[in-house]
């Protein structure tokens, strides 16, 4: 069965940067689009950014310019390094990929 494992959450002050890990118990990423998704209290699970198989990117309008989306396809792990993190992207984010979602990790950019 494939798994997701996240990494990299945490509490940070606004401004700061954070690095999220997604790892893949299985060749995965190379072969379907990834994607990265969070959370906030009370809302729903939004996008939050897309990286096909061709390696072109897509961006939810609130992230970008400050997050950027990457893949290592030989360590089937994905990427999102978040930079002048504001408080309203505080959340739980999730990687996605073929139907399969990770568990999630928490996000907190705080003062």
């Amino acid at each position: 069965q494939v798994q997701f494992v996240e990494s990299g959450g945490g509490l940070v002050q606004p401004g700061g940067s954070l690095r999220l890990s997604c790892a893949a118990s299985i060749t995965i990423f190379s072969s379907y689009t990834g994607a990265w998704y969070r959370q906030a209290p009370g809302n729903g699970r939004d996008l939050v950014a897309h990286i096909y198989t061709d390696d072109s990117t897509h961006y939810a309008d609130s992230v970008k310019g400050r997050f950027a989306i990457s893949r290592d396809k030989t360590r089937n792990v994905m990427y999102l390094q978040m930079n002048i993190l504001k408080p309203e992207d505080t959340a739980i984010y999730y990687c996605y990929a073929n139907g399969i979602w990770g568990k999630g990790t928490q996000v907190t950019v705080s003062s």
